[in-house]
């Protein structure tokens, strides 16, 4: 009996897949593309696949306005370093993100009075665009801030200035 069912059980076998119904396929999904509004690609405002220095600046006078919760024209740590609780995989911050956010407040409050004015955060916005744009074209994309951000930060350092 075994001699028979043997033979049948391998014909099943081999064709079970033609008889798989669409979609059961278990291949893994595509991975989305990642979006363009994300990162500093979201001030790309003419969608030319670049930030130049005025999409950059547009967009960093539009995310200090959207900071400034209480709209006194200044941010203070709590505004700076906001976190939206609704926000997906949003997390409280360990001790080590707390130490560098103080740091980098201290860093970007230049007249020590304890809040971010305008333009001290415009003053650090523009050290970020001029330290992502490598080639100093007046523009840059994920690619060349990404590269810029990758060399040593000595190298990095001498040609801030």
């Amino acid at each position: 009996m075994t001699k028979k069912i043997l033979p049948l059980i391998l014909i099943l076998l081999a064709a079970a897949p033609a008889y798989a119904a669409p979609g059961d396929e278990t291949t893994t999904p595509p991975r989305p593309a990642r979006a363009s509004n994300s990162g500093m690609m979201r001030y790309d405002t003419n969608k030319d696949g670049f930030v130049d220095r005025a999409e950059w600046t547009a967009g960093q006078e539009a995310r200090f306005k959207q900071l400034d919760t209480d709209k006194d024209g200044k941010l203070s740590k709590d505004e700076l370093f906001a976190r939206t609780p609704a926000a997906p995989g949003a997390v409280m911050p360990n001790d080590r993100t707390l130490e560098r956010q103080d740091a980098f407040f201290r860093r970007m409050d230049r007249d020590r009075d304890g809040t971010i004015s305008k333009a001290e955060f415009m003053s650090q916005a523009d050290r970020n665009f001029a330290r992502c744009d490598t080639d100093k074209d007046g523009r840059t994309n994920t690619a060349e801030c990404r590269q810029a951000l990758r060399r040593p930060a000595v190298e990095r350092a001498g040609a801030e200035r």
